[in-house]
């Protein structure tokens, strides 16, 4: 937090700076620099890009010196800007990739139809096998396999679900399980 003797330095820098001169600016420059390393350094690892957007935050401060008379708390409006700053550049490095356009031509062309069309026959050949395994089950077993493999359900949902205790659904799971094992080692479906 600062101290009342740096706010009143600083006001005075912001309205020597705001009248034009330069010095009072790199002066800024040196009482806020450390402050916002120290802080930018929490929110990434990544020297470079900390010290760019710090000095993007004291480039866009010099630019529009005119609305900076303005400012009550400097240090705030600095810590702010720079974590704006950072965000805006993980933002950009999210949504954008270091992979060529013909790359992603090849990877969408009409070439892999062949592939999506295996992969959904696929798909369809191992639905169909869980379905003929899970008719080796007990209507009971189903529901719960389906509740907790299927829904997600956790175990406690599922007691409630049945209206079983807890035991006897475990007991209801591991048989049913066991039976599906069995069916699909013997070579059923």
């Amino acid at each position: 937090m600062a101290t009342t003797a740096l706010k009143e330095q600083t006001r005075e820098l912001i309205a020597q700076f705001c009248a034009g001169n330069d010095a009072a600016f790199a002066k800024l420059y040196d009482l806020y620099v450390q402050m916002l390393h120290n802080y930018g350094n929490k929110l990434t690892q990544d020297e470079e890009l900390l010290k760019d957007c710090i000095h993007d935050v004291f480039v866009k401060v010099y630019m529009k010196r005119q609305d900076k008379n303005s400012i009550n708390n400097l240090a705030s409006y600095l810590i702010i800007s720079l974590k704006n700053r950072l965000l805006d550049e993980f933002r950009r490095k999210t949504f954008t990739s270091d992979d060529a356009v013909e790359d992603y031509e090849y990877r969408f062309s009409t070439d892999d139809v062949e592939h999506t069309y295996l992969y959904q026959e696929h798909q369809h050949l191992q639905s169909a096998q869980v379905a003929y395994l899970m008719q080796h089950l007990t209507r009971r077993q189903r529901q719960a396999i389906t509740l907790y493999y299927i829904e997600q359900r956790k175990y406690d949902e599922i007691c409630t679900i049945m209206h079983m205790n807890y035991h006897s659904v475990r007991n209801l799971m591991h048989r049913g399980m066991l039976k599906l094992r069995q069916a699909a080692v013997l070579g059923v479906g």
